[in-house]
């Protein structure tokens, strides 16, 4: 079937070609044969088929473009309501599908002697398949072709390696050749009426309500079909688990109960029951190492090691254990451990929970300052009774506004090319092989500055907020002429200055005059002590003159002066610890309180520098790698690579009640409740499936300015930008995050100055601004839907007819 293999290098050639190979022309169909709206629906009458590249490495599309005979581009845009789209398909003249193994793509010759491309669509209901009927004249190695390269797609994608290393026995993984007839593609076939679809269930208690036995798959590879297929025949195939892995030798078990064990399924985005009576058991293996073993009584379903990777979530109002898992070829996973009883789930927490911690502290459970404190923080947290009524009312009451206040929201533009205005003969290759690697948002001014390796793009917020280029600082260099790519940047003074970072220099800085675009000082902090973080004076001090600014080394807090002759340290104002604390990040508040995290996990709050913090926070095990603050004082904002923090520092009861943390500190037994801002596990899942890419988390950010009330939480993880409600968070919302995904990597992310309503995202080719309103609801189809890539010149679409795709988005 894919003897064709040797033409792989010539198909997908240069790696920067973007349809690798097409089939230009054909019928797109939607056959739906369950479904009560009709049997089949022609969405395009005249099309082109492609495989096209993606902005990441390992990832296709099946693209289906409309074509268009001379005057009917212009005469269908008077019409109202012309062609549909089918549901879950959206777009006016271009269809994108990743190509993932999940589509079951493959290719039938009809009696007719027309070839057809089929696969699922997987937005729609079980059994809607999408059909690419190809002309008449399609030759069969041009589909034989197609066919090839979709399997080598779906190899690349799978094992996240080059089609070179795949044989011919690999790409047979991709034959499916085993899936019923592929129906023909008619609109006069007759539906059938469907049975209940559990497709769209996706709240927890709605999942576990409606848990189900895997269906059996029932194929019949030799009978052609004209009439629609029973339901069971064309059910999607649920997701399989992995091989389980053997478990290493026990020193001592740590928990052991009996649960169900339930697996999440990709296609019906609920939780499917694997076995109604298995043995959950946690070990450990080695010196701060520790294993969770399931194991039912005809197999052993799962063995994984402990680690903060598995995003566990307890959820003790329905009794049950969600966590994530990953098989040894890197694939993504999530389960389910229901129990009985929820005294058997808080004695398997404890367990669990001791076995995370000490392996992330290398310390005796025992001797943790807070246990509770730990526990808390993975908990689900619930809405309480007595308030179910009112938060319900207030979130009904936000989201009609907010539908109201982004009614007219435009959803972004991306930015023009930072050379735009140099001179035209400069050699492109400048910037091969740079990528954007951080962002500053101006406060003072309204422009957001993005670093370039040595080159600093400029981009000013228009009043319809949107980017527009403004100008680049090109060859970012020390006073004395050497070339650097700045580490780490801050707006300063008004935004006057930037305080800049070079690479292995960590005992200076370097001021950089943004009116004139130079570096006019390098500011020398101390000959022995480091500047591994630096951070402003105040929330604000960025729309002042303020001079002085926070530093950090791995065990030092102090303030630095640049006022100062010589070193820039104040040497009055240094917290120097004896022990190596590994300080990580820092952040203040209005008032000029300062919090600082380490890569230990724990967070100090002072209230002034050069004393001891007033209240220290235990570590959950985590490197922290970014904090924010509120500008009162009262939420601290903690990044961890897979999930963030949220602390409530106000003290509600007691001697201090109305205090904050920074004045003076919680009493040992009245720690404040953390609460873990993280992703679902089944939504880890479905990311890493969908992208490939694990979780790792950006430095979340507030709104923020100083006439703006922090209400809401900004961060990314690979493609995705992710925002959360504080009001949400506060009431317990599943629904809590939305997000928005691109075709690339997003870098750096942060709110525009002053407002939650627009976004600055730096990808690492792209600057774009986008609403607020355009993030959605996580769903299937929010995570899979592949951004459509910037339109360029169609493929070989017939000459007579005109491509649509006018609209040039710049990247720069």
């Amino acid at each position: 079937m894919f003897a064709l293999k040797s033409l792989s290098k010539y198909l997908f050639g240069d790696g920067g070609k973007e349809n690798i190979v097409e089939l230009p022309q054909g019928q797109l169909y939607i056959v739906r044969p369950l479904s009560p709206k009709g049997y089949s629906e022609l969405i395009f009458k005249d099309a082109a088929a492609f495989i096209r590249r993606t902005g990441q490495e390992f990832q296709y599309q099946i693209v289906i473009q409309r074509a268009y005979e001379e005057g009917e581009a212009e005469l269908l845009e008077e019409e109202e309501g012309g062609e549909g789209a089918g549901e879950g398909l959206t777009d006016k003249d271009e269809k994108t599908f990743l190509l993932d193994e999940e589509l079951h793509f493959r290719t039938d010759l009809k009696e007719t002697g027309e070839y057809v491309l089929a696969w699922r669509d997987l937005s729609g209901d079980p059994g809607d398949l999408v059909q690419f009927v190809c002309d008449s004249n399609t030759r069969p190695e041009a589909v034989t072709t197609f066919e090839l390269v979709a399997a080598q797609c779906q190899f690349e994608r799978k094992y996240r390696t080059s089609r070179e290393q795949a044989t011919e026995a690999d790409l047979q993984e991709f034959n499916f050749e085993e899936e019923s007839a592929i129906p023909q593609a008619s609109p006069f076939a007759s539906p059938t009426r469907r049975s209940p679809s559990f497709a769209n269930t996706s709240p927890l208690t709605q999942s576990l309500n409606n848990i189900r036995h895997e269906p059996e798959m029932a194929r019949d590879s030799t009978k052609k079909l004209a009439a629609p297929t029973p339901r069971k025949q064309i059910e999607n195939t649920p997701t399989k688990a992995p091989v389980s892995r053997k478990a290493p030798e026990s020193r001592s078990i740590l928990a052991n109960q009996r649960a169900e064990l339930h697996l999440f399924d990709f296609n019906t985005t609920t939780f499917l029951l694997q076995d109604d009576n298995v043995q959950a058991i946690v070990s450990e293996i080695g010196e701060w190492r520790y294993w969770m073993q399931i194991v039912g009584g005809k197999q052993e379903w799962l063995g994984q090691e402990v680690g903060s990777d598995m995003n566990p979530v307890f959820n003790f109002e329905e009794k049950c254990l969600i966590f994530n898992h990953y098989s040894e070829e890197g694939a993504a996973y999530s389960w389910l451990l229901r129990f009985k009883e929820r005294e058997a789930l808080e004695e398997f927490q404890q367990g669990f929970m001791q076995a995370l911690w000490e392996h992330a502290n290398e310390m005796k459970w025992q001797k943790a300052v807070d246990q509770d404190y730990v526990l808390d923080a993975f908990n689900d947290l619930v809405l309480e009774d007595d308030l179910d009524d009112q938060r319900e009312a207030e979130a009904a009451e936000e989201d009609e506004e907010d539908e109201e206040e982004y009614e007219d929201a435009d959803e972004g533009q991306q930015s023009e090319e930072y050379g735009e205005d140099e001179d035209e003969d400069e050699p492109e290759v400048q910037d091969k092989g740079k990528a954007n690697s951080q962002l500053a948002v101006g406060a003072k001014v309204d422009r957001s500055f993005v670093v370039r390796g040595d080159k600093i793009g400029v981009f000013k917020h228009t009043g319809d907020n949107k980017l527009e280029f403004s100008t680049s600082i090109n060859n970012v260099a020390t006073p004395g002429g050497k070339t650097f790519a700045p580490k780490k940047v801050m707006l300063h003074a008004g935004d006057r200055d930037m305080v800049l970072q070079r690479e292995n220099d960590s005992n200076s800085l370097y001021r950089m005059d943004l009116e004139t675009g130079k570096v006019v000082d390098e500011w020398k902090v101390h000959d022995d002590i480091p500047v591994n973080v630096y951070a402003p004076e105040s929330k604000f001090a960025q729309t002042t003159g303020e001079q002085t600014f926070l530093g950090l080394s791995s065990n030092a807090l102090y303030r630095i002066d640049p006022r100062l002759s010589g070193n820039k340290m104040v040497d009055t104002e240094l917290k120097q610890y004896v022990s190596k604390n590994d300080f990580s990040a820092a952040a203040t508040t209005e008032q000029g309180y300062i919090a600082v995290a380490s890569n230990k996990g724990d967070i100090r709050m002072f209230d002034r520098l050069g004393i001891n913090a007033k209240t220290a926070l235990p570590a959950l095990g985590d490197p922290i790698v970014g904090l924010d603050v509120s500008a009162d004082g009262r939420w601290l904002l903690a990044t961890t690579k897979t999930y963030l923090l949220l602390i409530d520092n106000l003290q509600k009861e007691g001697k201090n009640e109305g205090k904050l943390g920074f004045e003076k500190a919680f009493p040992k037994d009245a720690k404040p409740q953390p609460r873990r801002l993280a992703l679902t596990p089944a939504h880890v899942a479905q990311f890493q499936h969908e992208t490939g890419v694990p979780l790792s988390f950006t430095s979340a950010h507030w709104n923020t300015g100083p006439d703006a009330q922090e209400t809401t939480i900004i961060s990314s993880t690979g493609p995705f930008v992710i925002t959360w409600s504080l009001k949400k968070v506060l009431q317990g919302r599943k629904d809590s995050y939305v997000i928005k995904r691109y075709a690339e990597e997003v870098k750096a992310d942060n709110f525009r100055w002053g407002s939650d309503k627009n976004i600055v995202v730096a990808m690492p080719h792209d600057v774009e601004m986008v609403a607020k309103k355009a993030l959605q609801r996580v769903t299937r189809d929010s995570i899979a839907a592949l951004p459509k890539a910037p339109p360029r010149t169609p493929g070989r679409v017939r000459a007579s007819y005109l491509s649509r795709s006018e609209v040039v988005n710049s990247p720069y």
